[in-house]
């Protein structure tokens, strides 16, 4: 299957259930989703439990990282829910938080979790009662490259974070030559791809930096790329783009991008050997994966994956959260976020990995239904 390349609609809302019609056209089969086995009726049950209540139309905006499994989540839940929909604007993780505290969407999409200073403004919205984060898919990072003659790259986190803050500068520097033993480097400049815009890919990038290399990366970590060096690219349609325009260059992308693309991507080596970017190799590391706390908000602490060496296991990958109103929703709302969540959760995983993404691992699935049951309403 290959998916269509949806970066040009990135700035006006997505109508999701058209881009998964793409997205799914040509594949040549229906397998990525389930034939709908429920009714239009309000309050209807599908079979995979979920309640298709509630009313028709939702909307979210948030991270480009996960709009390919957005699409394919929408498409799922309109054949599971006749009648259902979501609109979603890929327009960021920043932008995406900002949207759902300012009450223009019904949840945000993105690839990290409420800051600070977001928390509060983000309980006012939902009248009151927290929000909640709430991981669907996880999506690995890809460092998509663009060198003539090189099928195949091997970094780490030391020789990553010299080259975006501009210590490393030719690619066939001694540090990035003794990782590639019998691969002929070109004396070539690099050029860091990052992105532009305020990116939670662009934030798990920086703390797996900071975690893989912390005598290297001397930045923080954030949603705006802190390296210095390089040039900047918005969405990461845009970071693809960018490395196949510019001979020498590498970026940071979501895996899914740079496969639509045809782009290569560097293997990681921990310290335990290089690690090749598959899905056994992503989902060994999101084995590690624990919850920062207890109860039903679902942030991930990533740190232990960041910075494995676990053989096998490839480190660079990032959480895809959904953030949304514990409680405050009206009751229409309410049902819809939830009904939406649940196929999700359900149905929606068996498409995710031709997209570039890896599953939720079962350990997270009971837990994460769990929480979407308990979200509530004022009414």
């Amino acid at each position: 299957m290959k998916l269509i390349n949806i970066g040009k609609t990135f700035g006006t809302t997505v109508s999701v259930a058209a881009i998964a019609a793409l997205t799914l056209a040509g594949c040549g089969s229906d397998n990525n989703a389930p034939t709908s086995t429920a009714t239009s009726d309000t309050g209807a049950t599908a079979a995979s439990g979920a309640d298709c209540g509630g009313k028709n139309s939702v909307t979210a905006e948030g991270s480009t990282a996960q709009q390919n499994a957005v699409a394919l989540f929408n498409q799922v839940w309109g054949q599971v829910c006749a009648g259902k929909n979501l609109s979603y604007n890929p327009t960021g993780s920043g932008a995406g938080r900002e949207q759902f505290i300012a009450k223009n969407v019904d949840f945000a999409g993105s690839d990290s979790a409420l800051k600070d200073d977001q928390i509060a403004a983000a309980a006012q919205r939902c009248g009151g009662s927290p929000a909640w984060h709430l991981p669907l898919v996880f999506g690995p990072i890809a460092m998509a490259y663009n060198i003539d003659g090189v099928d195949k790259l091997v970094l780490n986190g030391d020789t990553l974070a010299k080259i975006f803050q501009g210590q490393i500068t030719k690619w066939n520097d001694p540090a990035i030559a003794a990782l590639n033993e019998g691969t002929t480097l070109p004396d070539a400049d690099i050029t860091p791809i990052f992105r532009s815009d305020s990116s939670g890919t662009t934030d798990n990038f920086q703390k797996y930096l900071q975690a893989a290399a912390p005598e290297s990366w001397t930045k923080e970590a954030g949603s705006e790329f802190q390296g210095g060096a390089g040039e900047g690219a918005q969405k990461s349609a845009g970071v693809v783009q960018a490395v196949q325009a510019t001979p020498g260059s590498i970026g940071y992308v979501e895996k899914g991008f740079a496969e639509q693309a045809g782009v290569p991507f560097a293997q990681i080596d921990t310290g335990a050997g290089a690690v090749e970017l598959t899905d056994e190799t992503a989902g060994k590391a999101i084995d590690a994966a624990t919850f920062a706390g207890e109860g039903n908000d679902l942030v991930l602490d990533l740190n232990s994956i960041y910075g494995t060496t676990e053989p096998g296991a490839y480190p660079l990958v990032l959480a895809t959260y959904e953030i949304v109103c514990s409680s405050g929703y009206d009751t229409d709302t309410a049902a819809a976020v939830k009904s939406f969540l649940t196929v999700a959760a359900n149905d929606g995983q068996s498409g995710l990995s031709v997209a570039g993404y890896v599953p939720l691992p079962d350990q997270f699935k009971e837990r994460l239904l769990t929480s979407i049951n308990a979200i509530g309403s004022t009414s």
